[in-house]
């Protein structure tokens, strides 16, 4: 969508507002630039911690913010376009430019370069980071933060460098990650947060929702075509190809991100949802 088409989708009243001159339309067309200054982040549909989330921003993620009212700012992420509310208190109006992304699953923020030091923080796997230096402690390299702390130089990579071009072995290092209506990240996810985030760490990007995955993502192409690394849909759902009978998904069968044979999982899945609706080649 283009940013007009969100305001008027997700607050017409501040699309209305601008188009009428209530508000100062330039603050509405670029926004004020913000970066997620905690380890995740939840979007919403509205200020309201009781509202389920739609998705998360990963610490270090760019956005911009159009709106600040009653401790709440609503915001577009800058990586995938996606807009919701989030609490004001876990943006930073600027930072220094993240430099590093987290290339683990997970990993540690310690408050100096020792990992025998109490950690700080935990980072997913995508969270951007701004390194100011490097330090060694009893063999282990450690980069050093602008916000302060220390995590392990083997666990960050520059921001763009991947972990490896085949996505769905990006996919299958978050076996077992805990499943999270609208998580996106190495501590909870869901079925297209898994595609997002594995395709974003092998150089390859995608929409944020399965619906948008499905409808254009790759080239369609036939359930009797399946390899390693296609996607098959269902409505509201969608899972990774690891070979021909086996794929990997975030489901709310398992709770986890989980292996399950092809064959069985259209079966299961068909008893509430019906069969798959289309099957796409990234």
């Amino acid at each position: 969508m283009t940013l007009d088409k969100r305001l008027n989708a997700f607050r017409p009243d501040l699309a209305d507002a601008r188009l009428e001159g209530k508000v100062e339309a330039r603050h509405f067309i670029e926004g004020e630039g913000g970066t997620v200054a905690t380890p995740v982040a939840d979007l919403r549909p509205r200020p309201d911690q009781s509202a389920g989330i739609d998705t998360q921003l990963l610490l270090g993620e760019p956005v911009r913010i159009f709106e600040r009212r009653d401790g709440w700012a609503w915001v577009q992420a800058e990586t995938d376009g996606y807009v919701g509310y989030m609490a004001e208190t876990e943006l930073v109006a600027s930072a220094q430019q993240a430099t590093f992304w987290i290339t683990q699953p997970r990993t540690f923020v310690y408050p100096e370069p020792d990992m025998k030091r109490p950690r700080r923080q935990a980072l997913s796997m995508g969270s951007r980071v701004a390194i100011v230096g490097e330090a060694e402690t009893r063999g282990t390299r450690y980069l050093t933060l602008a916000s302060g702390g220390a995590v392990i130089a083997a666990h960050c990579a520059r921001i763009g460098t991947t972990v490896g071009d085949d996505y769905v072995a990006i996919a299958a290092r978050l076996l077992e990650t805990p499943y999270l209506w609208g998580g996106k990240s190495a501590f909870g996810i869901d079925c297209s947060g898994l595609v997002q985030l594995a395709m974003m760490m092998s150089g390859k990007s995608a929409p944020r929702d399965s619906d948008m995955q499905a409808a254009g993502l790759g080239e369609e192409i036939g359930f009797d075509q399946l390899r390693r690394g296609d996607l098959v849909f269902w409505k509201g759902h969608v899972a990774i190809m690891e070979d021909e009978e086996t794929m990997i998904h975030a489901n709310g069968h398992t709770m986890s991100v989980a292996r399950e044979g092809l064959k069985a999982a259209v079966e299961r899945i068909g008893y509430l949802y019906g069969a798959p609706t289309i099957c796409r080649r990234p």
